[in-house]
């Protein structure tokens, strides 16, 4: 099922910057973008609120490093387990780390890894609330000097997004789905033994993600064909309960959900064979015309669930920038709006399965 949720286009924060839209990203035979482009949203962050701290703490699990946040009363109340995969500012992103808080508030113990091994985005880093316009050279009577000086600061502005292009392109090398999926077994073992209580309270695993992160909270959602008990870890009982031990039925050679349910926002590098497979509901925060997650990957996405019985929503969201559902400040009072709205997205949808 697909509904539109509307608010109001904001008039200066939809886009953090004035730049022309890159070209379009190269496609493979079926018409999905092969290497979509990451841009600023997905590297940095939003200014902190003020007067919030991360509450949590940065410690191993299984040999990977994490961002812990339980709920007050945790253990002696009970909570469930779920996993936040985050975008490329990673780890130690103060903003991602009060996202995982707001998520144990309520009543959820929040396992946030470092998906890039220390190796956070080229050039992370903290934008400016105000949104930055066109650099341009002081009042001068020479109006020659102003002239160059305008050519001057395009010719280096260029120059510069061109080596921030090709660094993020040499990150993506560095960190893709062959990297990263160890990392989350690694991660949903360690954290299936030292917070089982959480994983049997919820009767599974549950996952949030964000940008780079959210691609994996598809592949964590889908069964796999092929493989043995032996390949996981982690063994369960089988019957695919989304406990994360990725339980096989040995007869049919299908890996189950290694999740019990998932929400994603803004996804990027998402191709139409990422739905493949795809079983565990799933809940996904779009935003509208967004070149990092393209429409046609979105409704070949909803055509896959809908013909395949899996149980979904998607909600798209016009006037926001690609970014916009981690906690972040924006001046623009609509998207503000459409921030706290996309959290309570994914939190019904988590609490609800």
């Amino acid at each position: 099922m697909t509904d539109e949720l509307a608010t109001k286009a904001p008039e200066s924060d939809a886009q953090a910057t004035t730049n022309p839209a890159p070209p379009p990203a190269p496609t493979d035979s079926a018409g999905a973008p092969t290497n979509p482009p990451m841009r600023d949203h997905c590297i940095s962050d939003r200014p902190t609120p003020t007067g919030r701290s991360s509450t949590g703490e940065i410690t191993k699990l299984n040999g990977v490093d994490v961002y812990i946040s339980k709920p007050a009363d945790y253990p002696h109340t009970p909570s469930r387990l779920l996993l936040l995969l985050t975008s490329g500012t990673g780890l130690h992103s103060v903003n991602n780390q009060l996202q995982a808080d707001t998520f144990a508030t309520q009543g959820y113990v929040v396992v946030m890894p470092d998906l890039f091994a220390g190796d956070p985005a080229p050039n992370s880093r903290v934008e400016n609330n105000n949104q930055p316009s066109s650099s341009s050279p002081s009042s001068s009577n020479n109006n020659t000097e102003e002239t160059s000086m305008s050519l001057l600061d395009t010719l280096r502005f260029k120059a510069a997004e061109t080596a921030k292009s090709f660094l993020i392109d040499m990150w993506l090398a560095r960190h893709t789905e062959e990297k990263v999926m160890p990392v989350l077994d690694k991660v949903l073992d360690g954290a299936g033994d030292e917070f089982a209580d959480a994983v049997s309270r919820g009767g599974g695993v549950y996952a949030v993600g964000y940008c780079f992160g959210a691609r994996y909270v598809l592949l964590l959602a889908a069964e796999k064909k092929g493989g043995s008990r032996q390949q996981r870890q982690g063994q369960g009982q089988g019957g695919g309960d989304g406990d994360g031990d990725g339980d096989v039925d040995e007869e049919a050679g299908v890996v189950a959900p290694r999740i019990r349910a998932g929400a994603l926002a803004h996804p990027t590098l998402v191709s139409r064979g990422d739905w493949e497979g795809l079983r565990a509901p799933v809940s996904v925060v779009c935003v509208e015309h967004d070149p990092l997650f393209p429409d046609e990957v979105r409704i070949a996405g909803e055509e896959y669930m809908s013909g395949h019985g899996v149980e979904h929503e998607v909600q798209v969201y016009p006037g926001v920038p690609h970014g916009f559902a981690v906690v972040g400040e924006y001046e623009d009072a609509n998207i503000k709006v459409a921030q706290a709205t996309a959290y309570e997205q994914m939190l019904k949808w988590i609490n609800e399965h």
